[in-house]
Order: C-alpha cells, then sequence, then structure tokens
C-alpha cells in the first residue's frame, strides 16, 4: 500500500540510529494486517530531542519508540509513564491515552516472553545479569517482578550496586573470580552488556563454565550476531541458550500492540527481522 492523505506514521528515535531492525519489523507488521501505516528511522541528536518529542505532539504521530540515547532523557517531556517504565526509569515507546503522551517500556516483558518462547521459566530462580545499563534495569525490574533472586555483576562496582538495591539483589564486580564465586548457585544467565557484540563479535564476558550447573540457561541480549561467543561456549558446555532476537521481536510487538489496538503479527515480524540480520 502506497502512503497516501490518510497514512498514520509510527517510527524510532535514535543517535544513530541507521542501524536498526524495527522499520523493517514494523513495516512488514503493517502489511500483514493490511493497515495503511508507516515506520521510519529519524535520527535525532540529543540535543534535538525535546524538538522531536514536540514535532510528534504537532504533526499527530501515532507513535514512536526511542532507543539510545533518548529512553532516559525523554522522561521530563512526557505528560505520565506506566508503571513498568516509571519503576524501570527509562522509555522505550511512546503512546497516546487520549491526548495524553504517555511513556512505556516494553523491554522488561519483551524479555520475559522471549525467554518463556524458549522454553525457559524463570520465576523464583536465582539470576546472574551481567551489566548495569538499561537492558539491565528492565531484565531485572522484570525478573524481580517474577520473584527471583538477583546477581547483578558490572565492571563499576557501584553500578551494580546502585541496580541491586533497587530491585532487591546482590551486587558483584564482573571479575571471572567474583563472577565464579556464585556461578555454582545460579538458575540463569543474562548478558546485559555489549560484549560479543559486532564489530568486536570474539569479545565475551568473563563466565568459568566449569563451574556453570548443568541446567542453567543463558540468555544474551546481543543479537549482532546472533550466536555470540557467549551463546557458543554455553552451548559447547551443553547449556540452554536464548538469543536476543527474540527480545527485540516481542518489545516490539508489544509497542505494535500499544500504536494499534490489534495483536502483532509475530511472525511476520520475525521474519522480516531475520531477513535483514542476513
Amino acid at each position: 500500500m502506497s502512503p497516501n492523505a490518510f497514512t498514520q506514521l509510527t517510527g524510532v528515535l535514535g543517535y544513530p540510529v541507521r542501524h536498526s531492525l524495527s522499520p523493517a519489523m514494523h513495516n512488514a507488521a503493517f502489511r500483514a494486517l493490511g493497515l495503511n501505516w508507516v515506520y521510519l528511522a529519524f535520527e535525532v541528536p540529543p540535543d534535538s530531542l525535546p524538538h522531536a518529542v514536540a514535532g510528534m505532539r504537532g504533526l499527530g504521530i501515532r507513535g514512536l519508540n526511542l532507543t539510545i540515547p533518548h529512553k532516559e532523557a525523554v522522561l521530563p517531556l512526557l505528560d505520565g509513564l506506566t508503571e513498568a517504565a516509571h519503576r524501570i526509569g527509562a522509555v522505550n515507546t511512546l503512546f497516546w491515552d487520549n491526548r495524553r503522551l504517555i511513556g512505556d517500556n516494553t523491554d522488561a516483558e519483551g524479555f520475559l516472553r522471549a525467554l518463556r518462547e524458549a522454553g525457559v521459566e524463570p520465576a523464583g530462580q536465582t539470576v546472574l545479569i551481567l551489566g548495569a545499563g538499561g537492558a539491565a534495569r528492565a531484565a531485572a525490574y522484570m525478573l524481580s517482578q517474577m520473584g527471583c533472586n538477583l546477581i547483578i555483576a558490572n565492571r563499576t562496582p557501584a553500578r551494580a550496586q546502585s541496580l541491586a538495591e533497587a530491585f532487591g539483589g546482590q551486587a558483584r564486580a564482573m571479575t571471572c573470580e567474583a563472577i565464579r564465586s556464585v556461578l555454582t548457585e545460579v538458575n540463569g544467565i543474562v548478558n546485559c552488556t555489549a560484549l560479543g557484540m559486532a564489530p568486536d563479535p570474539e569479545t565475551t564476558p568473563p563466565i568459568d563454565w566449569d563451574a556453570a550447573p548443568d541446567s542453567a540457561w543463558v540468555c544474551d541480549l546481543v543479537y549482532r550476531p546472533l550466536q555470540t561467543r557467549l551463546l557458543r561456549e554455553a552451548g559447547a558446555r551443553g547449556l540452554k541458550t536464548v538469543d536476543g532476537l527474540g527480545m527485540l521481536i516481542h518489545q516490539g510487538a508489544l509497542a505494535f500492540e500499544r500504536w494499534t489496538g490489534q495483536p502483532a503479527p509475530v511472525a511476520a515480524m520475525r521474519e522480516a527481522a531475520q531477513a535483514q540480520l542476513e
């Protein structure tokens, strides 16, 4: 369907953002449901974010996603937050509630859906989270909601401590020795760092796999490449692995549903995302 005077506009704000898989995912979803909607990527420098949000208000843009570096900076520009966005302290989705512009965080629920889709039920488990940034906050929030015992490991101990205090966990330095000391008691490991991401795919968190329980699962939120060094090593050890594409797809599907009020065609979104990665 060609854009026309009735086309509804959505998109993503980021800096940089040209690498995003979201336009391919969402436009495939709109086509699958026959919606006269379009999704674009807007490269918005940090000092232009207030103008971009004002533009959303003025133009009646139906919905936006936010990625680095805007997820926290957008907070004072909004009329309200969902409970998840408030607790996490970051927003990745903007939607309208009548005339109020609301910030949501679909990363947390998207993360849980990805785990469950892969056959992992984390409720009540002990989970080691590697990293203390925005993705780690979303994962920690959701896992804390599931009654998990959290262990946060980060290169900067103070950031690990801050995140642990926010969600009732324990903090560790991200060293091989510190992680090994808790590895025998964990049920799952979640990499929320950029280690392993292209263009440095051979970097990896300092995990001593000999100390990991045979039943442990490992999730890497990196999706470029899909099979990171962390996942390859965990798989070689015989552990269950979950790549980062599922969270990307499900957080996008939740945003789609916020905007359109219709169930997202997840299969079409996954196919489009995988085609872009290939």
